[in-house]
């Protein structure tokens, strides 16, 4: 994820492979099969979410009500002073930005240095999460910058420790994202589902989790639904995006998103999931709306 207006830019399409032009259907054509089996309205398996930044050109009061006529219940990585628009119009933020937050993902919990002005700024906005009615809120590992793997688990820990007992008080769960280091973001340390789990385990409470972002997770290490299936106790929260290019999830692109989203359902997860895409396309409702489409799964 990228919460910057200039984020660079993929490939805009992927060229369908010849080998597809024998199969007796195309990915196109399954994804309009699924999309006319779903119909117009909701299934209700998936709790639909997306992601703000993803469409900051669009004013965001007439952005909240457009994704309620899709029929997302969430917009989520929004500050404190857009939660009352949220409110407004009768969605949720299913995943919070806020104080403390505004500070660059590659300084993280990571580098004991990074610390107290974190420790700091959780403390400040974790009660305004609780008051506003949210459970979650975002946070990062940080770069590498030399820095072992073991070191900066360890580093991280420390510093999620000190921040557990206001969470459990306030009831909100801070949530790592898993971002690629591959393309996207050069040394980020969590960059694998391994690694973000073994730190739960080593932070020790359910009040930390991840943020499995497909996207991201499909470029780094892949086997998306396997790796679901085996670390799915440590996800609360799930992001999606096309590959390459984080543009449509659509036929487009290489991921088959329903056959993704069944697998979450049935790992029984209850959470959100927030589109992440940036559209390329002129309607950015109509992507929007298309991809909710895609993962509304029966």
């Amino acid at each position: 994820m990228n919460y910057k207006s200039n984020r660079r830019t993929a490939i805009k399409t992927m060229a369908t492979g010849a080998g597809l032009l024998t199969l007796p259907w195309t990915m196109e054509s399954a994804f309009a099969t699924s999309a006319k089996i779903l119909g117009p309205k909701l299934n209700g398996k998936i709790n639909h979410s997306v992601c703000r930044w993803c469409y900051s050109k669009i004013d965001f009061e007439v952005f909240v009500q457009e994704a309620k006529k899709i029929g997302i219940t969430s917009v989520e990585l929004c500050g404190p002073d857009e939660w009352p628009i949220i409110k407004k119009h009768g969605l949720t933020c299913a995943l919070p930005w806020g104080e403390g937050m505004t500070r660059s993902i590659e300084k993280g919990f990571n580098d004991p240095v990074n610390h107290d002005e974190l420790i700091t700024g959780f403390e400040n906005i974790i009660p305004k999460v609780q008051a506003a009615g949210y459970d979650k809120i975002i946070c990062f590992s940080g770069n590498r910058r030399g820095m072992s793997d073991l070191d900066g688990m360890r580093n991280c820990a420390i510093g999620l420790r000190k921040l557990m007992p206001i969470a459990e008080k306030h009831n909100v769960t801070l949530v790592m994202e898993l971002l690629n280091s591959k393309v996207n973001h050069r040394d980020y340390m969590c960059d694998r589902t391994s690694w973000g789990a073994g730190l739960c385990d080593m932070v020790g409470s359910e009040k930390f989790k991840l943020l499995y972002d497909i996207y991201h997770m499909q470029i780094q290490e892949g086997d998306v639904i396997a790796t679901i299936r085996k670390y799915h106790k440590y996800i609360a929260h799930y992001h999606t995006g096309g590959v390459p290019g984080r543009h449509e999830i659509d036929e487009t692109q290489e991921l088959y998103y329903p056959a993704i989203m069944k697998a979450i359902v049935e790992t029984g997860y209850k959470g959100f999931v927030g589109q992440e895409f940036i559209p390329s396309r002129k309607d950015d409702i109509a992507s929007l709306k298309q991809g909710v489409t895609i993962c509304d799964v029966a």
